[in-house]
């Protein structure tokens, strides 16, 4: 399975001594690309247990949908 995940940033997220939570411990890193508590990991992966192996998913709103086909812009003409 592959997800869509829509990022801003453009550069990497510094850890810093105050990311770790007092009472939750180790900071846990986002890498299903859910997360409300992006880049850090609130739980949201666990919509993503029942995935179909080679199927693309994007979740808009909550909601999971399949995504048919992937189509991106063609920039051949732009280089000539």
């Amino acid at each position: 399975m592959t997800r869509l995940v829509e990022l801003e940033a453009t550069g990497p997220r510094k850890l810093d001594p105050e990311d770790i939570d007092d009472e939750k411990g180790n900071v846990a890193i986002c890498q299903c690309g859910l997360s409300d508590d992006f880049p850090f990991c609130d739980g949201s992966h666990r919509k993503t247990s029942d995935e179909e192996e080679g199927t693309t998913y994007v979740y808009e709103d909550g909601e999971r949908k399949v995504v048919e086909e992937v189509v991106t812009e063609d920039d051949t003409d732009e280089n000539e």
